[in-house]
């Protein structure tokens, strides 16, 4: 017989789900009742970038989100080392930097 944990909450992962979806920018937009999370692919040499993710969350969610998200860089920075940030609002590298080479 199983027994059932109260308060215990099951998640289910999905194998798409569990691919995951690359994003290397992320837009954050906010109302009075929500908060937006667009996360985005850009891709050296295609000026238009998709929204490849979109979650909306409330404003209490966000903040806890903030909370675990800093909770979980500081832990992977006492294991890897502190994580170097470029200067604020730098240019986003359409190219990314390398040389554009043709096939």
């Amino acid at each position: 017989m199983e027994e059932k944990n109260e308060g215990q909450l099951n998640i289910e992962l999905t194998e798409d789900i569990a691919e995951g979806i690359y994003s290397n920018l992320a837009v954050i937009t906010h109302s009075n009742s929500e908060f937006v999370l667009d996360f985005i692919r850009v891709m050296p040499g295609i000026p238009k970038a998709k929204v490849k993710s979109r979650i909306i969350i409330t404003p209490e969610h966000a903040k806890r989100l903030l909370a675990a998200l800093a909770d979980n860089v500081e832990k992977f920075e006492q294991d890897n080392g502190r994580i170097n940030v470029q200067p604020e609002n730098p240019e986003f590298p359409m190219n990314f930097g390398g040389t554009m080479g043709m096939a």
